[in-house]
């Protein structure tokens, strides 16, 4: 039998500079993926999976995201808006910022990642550990980006954007949970990465893993753009 599914936070606040000029009047979780904004295809993949609430963090054109997804009705989804207000959070800012919407777990998600591994399998993976988060890592071999993490016997042993080694063959994958209590050590009102959260909190140990077999997609690049829309076409043509 499955569970019911964690509420998800989508991060969709930020400058996404790598698609400028396009991203200078656009907010990126708008940008046109097959003729609809990227989100749409993001949110009905969250629904297939099982979730029924949403929190997304906007920033930068934030309000252009409201206007377009409403309150998720026309997509079966809850969905409400945490601004990150007169300057951008970061990625781990912005959470900190809607610890007044979130419930006391809850899925994180890139806003420009399009993820469909298994929710439910994660989710049961996190509940077993027991630790305030889980990183789902892919065996990348710097394939479609750089490899970031050391994953070892099912463990997490290093997790680092910056200093590169080259026993990286894994990915953070882009899809977190987390315990709210992870966020305390979080400022208010401050901006903060999620990376750096994760180095913490594998470093006391409170960070588990689970190894995700099907590749990311993401909207970050135009190259990325284009492999999305590549394949949102065959699963259709796959499933139609």
């Amino acid at each position: 039998m499955k569970s019911e599914l964690f509420q998800a936070v989508i991060l969709a606040g930020g400058l996404a500079t790598r698609l400028r000029p396009l991203t200078d009047t656009v907010a990126k979780s708008l940008i046109p993926v097959n003729g609809e904004p990227f989100i749409a295809h993001q949110l009905r993949l969250l629904k297939r999976q099982g979730i029924r609430d949403v929190v997304i963090c906007v920033g930068f054109l934030g309000n252009q995201i409201k206007e377009v997804v409403g309150d998720g009705n026309e997509f079966g989804l809850n969905i409400i808006y945490s601004f990150d207000g007169p300057r951008l959070l970061g990625t781990a800012g912005a959470i900190k910022q809607a610890m007044c919407w979130l419930d006391d777990a809850f899925f994180v998600i890139y806003g420009d990642s399009y993820l469909s591994c298994d929710y439910q399998a994660v989710q049961h993976t996190f509940i077993k550990s027991e630790k305030l988060a889980l990183m789902t890592v892919f065996r990348n071999n710097g394939m479609w980006d750089t490899s970031n993490v050391e994953f070892l016997n099912n463990e997490i042993r290093v997790y680092d954007k910056k200093n590169k080694s080259a026993f990286m063959q894994y990915i953070d994958y882009g899809l977190g949970l987390f315990k709210k209590e992870a966020f305390d050590q979080v400022p208010n009102n401050e901006p903060y990465d999620l990376s750096l959260l994760y180095q913490k909190l594998l470093a006391c140990r409170q960070l588990s893993a689970f190894e995700v077999s099907k590749r990311f997609y993401e909207i970050g690049s135009f190259a990325g753009i284009k492999e999305l829309e590549y394949h949102l076409l065959s699963d259709y043509l796959t499933h139609s």
